[in-house]
């Protein structure tokens, strides 16, 4: 009897670790499968030139003006980045959402609702850049290609600086970024563009602590006396460029500019530039080395 009782715990226990076996097996095989088959919503345009990069399936992706890459032409739009439509992301049951960290408090809550937890990616800066594209590389398997991406921001930073080092005077630059319908706020030296300045070795004339943007002061402005104007025009470009124009025009503050009077003004827009980094910095890097250092006097664009 004890014999028999001996045998049923035996093959009790040889079932019982089969199943543990099975069950670690299927679970690490539902892991893997999301790794392997993701089923990723970007929100932003921004998000979708990462994932373009590193060559990653989408199956949503934000609704913009912006031409979107070949491979993403008939996903599922899934409206602005700044108002997603939270019930059209449910419904496509992604593995994960990715937005940016400068969306995060204006729409997190309405996520929450639906018991979607969206990922949120750093990309303020182009070192917070290059550190989400690794990462990501690393999630996904794409190493290489992240590594491929990166070494063509590296080499432009590279280019920039070795320009700058051959000038002794940093030429002082003033980032305004337009909103539509309103007026402008100044971009510090925490601002995506103003890291650009940085990078291309200017000096931004408003500094900031941790604030990115600032409420435009005349006599501040007029006292800098900027070397070089950078207009970001991110959002509907057409009319803040209107804006801006109608502003400089008939505020005769900005005719006592330094740069306005040698005309060194820029026009910022999409793709190359927007108020966080995107795989087009290289191309934004170039483009603001060579307007704080032009080998030909410098025009407005």
């Amino acid at each position: 009897m004890k014999g028999s009782r001996k045998v049923g715990l035996i093959v009790l226990g040889f079932f019982a670790v089969i199943g543990i076996g099975l069950g670690l097996l299927f679970g690490f095989h539902s892991t893997n499968s999301k790794q392997s088959h993701p089923r990723i919503v970007a929100t932003t345009y921004a998000v979708v030139q990462i994932a373009d990069k590193l060559d990653l399936p989408l199956v949503g992706v934000p609704t913009t003006a912006n031409k979107m890459p070949v491979r993403y032409k008939n996903v599922t739009r899934i409206g602005s980045p700044m108002n997603p439509n939270v019930e059209k992301i449910a419904s496509l049951n992604p593995t994960v959402v990715y937005s940016v960290t400068t969306l995060k408090d204006q729409f997190g809550k309405a996520f929450s609702k639906r018991h979607i937890k969206p990922y949120f990616l750093n990309l303020t800066s182009v070192k917070a850049l290059e550190k989400t594209v690794t990462n990501m590389g690393y999630r996904y398997h794409r190493v290489s290609k992240a590594r491929a991406a990166l070494k063509e921001i590296n080499s432009a930073k590279n280019k920039a600086h070795t320009l700058a080092v051959h000038h002794q005077i940093k030429p002082k630059v003033l980032v305004l970024m337009g909103l539509p319908g309103a007026s402008y706020m100044i971009g510090t030296n925490h601002s995506y563009v103003g890291n650009l300045v940085s990078l291309a070795g200017g000096k931004n004339v408003f500094p900031s602590k941790n604030q990115e943007y600032i409420q435009p002061n005349d006599e501040a402005i007029k006292k800098a006396n900027p070397d070089v104007i950078l207009r970001l025009e991110h959002a509907l470009p057409k009319m803040v460029t209107a804006q801006f124009n109608q502003v400089f025009k008939s505020d005769s503050m900005w005719q006592t500019i330094s740069a306005v009077k040698k005309h060194r003004v820029y026009d910022l827009q999409e793709p190359d530039f927007d108020a966080t980094a995107n795989m087009r910095a290289a191309i934004a890097i170039n483009k603001i080395s060579r307007w704080l250092y032009p080998r030909d006097g410098g025009t407005a664009q």
